[in-house]
């Protein structure tokens, strides 16, 4: 494993990115960067020192992957009201933002999802770091 000193939280962010950009880590530097759509890869436009391996693409979660991980969180809820209202809001049209919205109404569930929620992005993080063959160091 190759360890790269990475900003571990805007991996996890790249990788629930919902938005339009592509995002790349800098094999070298260990930065992430966000491309906007129209845009060159990073390196493209590199004209003497080209260096194609030195950006990987940071494919986001797929939309089955980002679903899993809300109904696996229902497991965790304990208040049949909050259980409810987001299991419907799954079973329903555009799940991912409906399940936001119905989490709006449910404070405690909405505190609980975002710990959850920050837990499995820094799992998958680490996954697709060694996936990747790269290990994060810490920044100092």
């Amino acid at each position: 494993m190759r360890p790269l000193t990475i900003d571990l939280l805007r991996l996890e962010q790249a990788l629930d990115s919902r938005e339009e950009l592509e995002h790349y880590l800098d094999l070298e530097t260990g930065a992430i960067m966000a491309i906007p759509p129209g845009e060159p890869a990073p390196g493209a436009a590199e004209k003497y020192e080209v260096q194609p391996d030195r950006y990987l693409l940071i494919e986001p979660l797929a939309p089955g992957q980002a679903l899993a991980m809300r109904e696996a969180f229902l497991f965790t809820q304990h208040d049949p009201h909050a259980h409810a209202a987001l299991s419907h809001a799954l079973a329903g049209r555009k799940p991912l933002r409906t399940f936001g919205y119905a989490l709006e109404t449910f404070p405690q569930a909405r505190q609980a999802w975002l710990e959850y929620q920050a837990e499995q992005l820094r799992e998958y993080a680490l996954e697709w770091l060694q996936a990747n063959g790269l290990e994060a160091t810490a920044r100092d």
